[in-house]
Parts: C-alpha cells; structure tokens; sequence
C-alpha cells in the first residue's frame, strides 16, 4: 500500500509539472482555436493554437511541442480564370486553387483558396441585349411608313393577309408599369406572367430579328405602342422558329 501512495504521488507531482510546463504535448492546434488550451503557469489558461503567437498566450512549451512538429498549409498553382459571369456589361471572373498539404501541428494556415475580380461582358448578342421591345396586340398591324410615331393609324389586319410568324419569343414578365391599366389588352398584363410574341420580320430592312427580342436569360425592356405610358421589363426565356402564338399574343413592331 505504501507504494501504491509513493506511485501515485509521483504521477500526480508529474502532472503537475507537466501543467506547469505549459502542456501542449499532443494539443497543437492550426489557427484560431479558443478550445486549444491547457493549464499553464500558476493554473492559468494558456493556449496551443499557432494563433497565440500572436496574441502572446502560448504555453511555455508551445514550441518544443508544437512548431518542430508543424507542418505549413501548402496549395497548388491558380487555375484558369473563369468567364464573365455577365454575358453583357459589369460583371466578374473567378479562379481557384487547390490545398496540396494541410497545416498540422499548427503549422501555418491556407492562405485564400479563391480570387474575383470585375470583368465587362461583351457577347456579340450584346447589342440586341439593349434594343428595347415595342408590342402591339397580333390583332393589328403598322403603317410601315410611320410605324412608331403614327400609331393612330394604325388598322385592323385582315386574316387573309397575315403573314405567318418568323418566330415566337416566350418571356416572363418582370415589371408593368400603372400606365397599362388604360386598355384592355395592356390590362391582360400583369407580373410573372408568361406571354408569347410573334416576329412577323422586317423585309423593308432585311433584319436578322424582330427590334427588342432580347437576350435569353436577361432581363430587358419593353413599352406597349399604342398607350402612352405603358412600358415594363421582361426576361427571355427563348426562342421557336416558325411558330404561332396561342392567343391572347403579342407581335413585335
């Protein structure tokens, strides 16, 4: 029994001086870590994160016991930057790099593993992307020889004469303006709804699409030619050849 009591007095005086000594044995720790401690000197908290040698709390034997041990956060070259993440105006690039050997033992932390940086959309669709839409109801048609500034002329187009549609463009309607309140078919109008508008081309001009189709996926503008005041947003959700809308449709002007 009396070796038993010298015994176990000798560990608990061990441990003690173990205390004492900071005991970071097997507690290193990489980084910030506040449950990284032990008792220090006096019974007080001292720490064996490698953030301590910064704030000046490391236990006594921090070093022998952790920074001949530690092992810094090694990391891989850049990879490629991204593409723009706007296809048209401001927008931003990203690239990343890989972690080839963790911190252990407190070694010193991973540096950023990820960069952006501003980047200025330029697609070649970028010019339609700003075109802003004007629609009418597929129950009339234009003076061709005012199409925009003449819309009291415009007329009722008989079914017989009515050309078939290039393509349709389905959109999501993001903003109406109060303006459109002012007729029935504007009123038909509301947000989030979908609605399908008819290209029927531009032959006086030989263009390639209808002014205003947009950029799938972005959100541009629109403005009804017949109500003043009545305009919106939209988002395109794409494009069909040689389809006819349901009704209630919409053409381009």
């Amino acid at each position: 029994m009396h070796g038993l009591l010298l015994c176990g007095g000798w560990l608990l005086a061990t441990g003690y001086l173990a205390g004492a000594a900071g005991g970071c044995w097997q507690r290193c720790c990489p980084g910030r870590n506040n449950a990284c401690w032990a008792l220090g000197t006096h019974r007080a908290r001292c720490y064996c994160d490698s953030y301590c040698q910064r704030t000046g709390d490391c236990c006594e034997d921090y070093r022998a016991a952790c920074r001949r041990a530690a092992v810094g956060c090694v990391v891989g070259p850049w990879g490629p930057w991204s593409g723009c993440s706007s296809p048209c105006g401001v927008g931003s690039r990203a690239r990343s790099r890989q972690v080839t050997v963790p911190p252990r033992h407190g070694g010193e932390p991973c540096p950023d593993l990820k960069q952006r940086r501003g980047c200025l959309g330029e697609h070649p669709t970028c010019g339609t992307a700003r075109e802003v839409a004007k629609i009418l109801p597929d129950f009339f048609s234009r003076d061709l020889r005012d199409p925009w500034r003449r819309t009291e002329l415009l007329l009722r187009e008989e079914p017989s004469s009515s050309p078939l549609p290039r393509y349709c463009g389905y959109f999501h309607l993001t903003q109406v303006g109060p303006s459109c309140r002012g007729q029935a078919w504007t009123r038909r109008l509301h947000r989030a709804k979908r609605v399908c508008v008819e290209c029927r081309g531009d032959t006086s001009h030989r263009r390639p699409h209808c002014t205003g189709h947009g950029l799938q996926g972005a959100r541009t503008f629109w403005v009804a030619a017949s109500v003043a005041g009545c305009q919106g947003s939209w988002v395109q959700e794409g494009l069909q050849e040689g389809c006819v809308c349901s009704p209630p449709a919409l053409i381009f002007v």
